[in-house]
C-alpha cells in the first residue's frame, strides 16, 4: 500500500476537521447565488471548495468562516448574512452537510457519513463591542470567534496592525471570559502575540488557532511564536496549521508584500480575489515569479509545532477560498490526503495523525463545553460595556 493509499484509509476512519474555510465570503461576492455555485457539483473553475472535493479530501468536519471585512460599516448585519448563507447551504445539502453545535454532534455526523458543519466568526468587529451580540452569535450557532482580523478592534490588537491597547484591554478580557461562559472557542489566529499571551492568561478554557503556522519556521506576524506554542499543553488548546503560502514559506513573504502593493496601486483591496484582481496578480506573477510552497513546506511547520507543543495540540486549518494562492499538492479541499501521506513518509504514526485530523479538534470543543457548564452555574451573564471597563466608546 502506498503512503497516499494509507492516508486515504486513515481519513476514512479519522477524517479531517478543518478549522477555517471562507466559502461563505466567496459566495457573498456573487450575491449568494447558490445556484450559480452549486457545491453539489465540481466548482473547480471558481472555488477551492465543493462537496465532491470535500469527500475526495477526507473532510469530516468543517468550520465555515462567517467572516466579514473589518472596514465594513455594518459588520453585524453582514455577519448575520454570512450565517444565513451557511444555513442555506445546510438546507440545500442535508445528505452531505450536518449542522453541528457540539463535539457530540461532530461524532454523530462522522457515524452518519456526513460532514459536520460548524461556524466561526473571524474578527471581534463582528460583535461591535457588544456582549449581547456575542451571545446572539452563539445562539445562532457560532462556535468560535477570532478576536481580531487584520485590523485592531477597540479592545484587541491584531498581528498586522500597529499596537493599540497592548494586547487585550479590560473589555477584551471580559469578552474572553464571556466566551468561556458560553462555550465559544477563543480563536487566536490573526491576533498580535501580546493578545495571544493576554488571552491565555485570561481564559479558563482551551483556545484554538483556527489557521496559523509556526513563526520559527516562517517569520510572519500571523504565525505563532514558540513561547505561545509552549503554553498550549497547559491550556489544552489546538494550533491548526494553515496552508497559505505567504504564511508558510519565507520566500513568499516579501513577494506577497510587493504583490499586495501592486493591487493597492491599481485601486484594489489587497485581499481581493475577484477576476479583475486576479488578472493583475497573474500579470505581476509573470513579471516577478511567485515562490511556490509545497506539501513539504506545510509538513515542516507541523514537524516543528509537534516538537514544541506536542502532537495532542495540533490540527489543520487550510483557509481555502480565503487565499489567492495555495501550495502545490494542496490546491483545494481534495488535497488533505497528500499532506497526511507526506507525514506518514516522515515517520508520523497513524495514532498521532488521527489526533491531528480528528481527535484533537473534537476534544477541544468538548472541553470548552465542559468549562461552560461549570461557569454557567457560577458566573452570571456579563452586561459589561467597553465604556464601563475601558473608559471609552467602542
Amino acid at each position: 500500500m502506498t503512503s497516499l493509499e494509507e492516508a486515504r484509509s486513515l481519513l476514512r476512519e479519522f477524517p479531517v476537521v478543518d478549522g477555517h474555510n471562507d466559502l461563505p465570503w466567496a459566495l457573498r461576492k456573487i450575491g449568494y447565488d447558490l445556484d450559480a455555485r452549486d457545491i453539489s457539483r465540481h466548482q473547480n473553475a471558481h472555488l477551492h471548495t465543493d462537496i465532491p472535493r470535500l469527500r475526495e479530501g477526507g473532510v469530516g468536519a468543517q468550520y465555515w468562516s462567517v467572516y466579514v471585512r473589518s472596514d465594513l460599516p455594518d459588520a453585524v448585519p453582514a455577519t448575520l448574512e454570512q450565517i444565513d448563507c451557511v444555513r442555506q447551504l445546510l438546507a440545500r445539502h442535508p445528505a452531505d452537510l450536518a449542522p453541528a453545535l457540539t463535539a457530540a454532534d461532530m461524532e454523530q455526523a462522522r457515524r452518519d457519513g456526513r460532514i459536520a458543519s460548524l461556524m466561526g466568526a473571524e474578527g471581534g468587529h463582528s460583535i461591535n463591542c457588544s456582549l449581547g451580540t456575542l451571545r446572539g452569535l452563539y445562539e445562532l450557532g457560532v462556535r468560535y470567534m477570532t478576536l481580531t482580523h487584520n485590523d485592531n478592534n477597540p479592545w484587541a490588537d491584531s498581528a498586522t496592525d500597529e499596537p493599540n491597547v497592548g494586547g487585550l484591554s479590560a473589555f477584551g478580557r471580559e469578552v474572553v471570559r464571556e466566551m468561556n461562559r458560553l462555550g465559544m472557542l477563543v480563536d487566536l489566529s490573526h491576533v498580535a502575540a501580546t493578545t495571544m499571551r493576554d488571552a491565555l492568561d485570561t481564559t479558563s478554557a482551551p483556545v484554538i488557532f483556527s489557521h496559523s503556522s509556526a513563526r520559527a519556521v516562517c517569520d510572519h506576524p500571523r504565525n505563532i511564536p514558540d513561547d505561545v506554542l509552549e503554553r498550549l499543553p497547559g491550556n489544552g488548546g489546538v494550533a491548526m496549521v494553515t496552508f497559505v503560502p505567504k504564511f508558510v514559506l519565507q520566500a513568499a513573504v516579501d513577494w506577497t508584500l510587493a504583490a499586495d502593493e501592486n493591487l493597492r496601486a491599481h485601486g484594489f483591496h489587497h485581499l481581493d480575489t475577484s477576476p479583475e484582481a486576479m488578472k493583475l496578480h497573474r500579470a505581476f506573477e509573470e513579471r516577478t515569479p511567485r515562490p511556490v510552497a509545497t506539501v513539504s513546506t506545510v509538513a515542516d511547520h507541523l514537524d516543528h509545532m509537534r516538537e514544541v507543543a506536542g502532537v495532542d495540540h495540533l490540527g489543520i486549518g487550510g483557509d481555502y477560498d480565503g487565499t489567492a494562492f495555495t501550495p502545490d499538492g494542496l490546491g483545494d479541499v481534495s488535497g488533505y490526503p497528500n499532506l497526511i501521506a507526506e507525514l506518514l513518509d516522515r515517520g508520523w504514526s497513524k495514532t498521532d495523525l488521527a489526533k491531528v485530523t480528528w481527535q484533537n479538534s473534537v476534544r477541544v470543543l468538548g472541553a470548552a463545553e465542559d468549562v461552560a457548564r461549570e461557569l454557567r452555574a457560577t458566573r452570571p451573564v456579563s452586561n459589561a460595556t467597553i465604556e464601563s471597563l475601558d473608559g471609552r466608546e467602542g
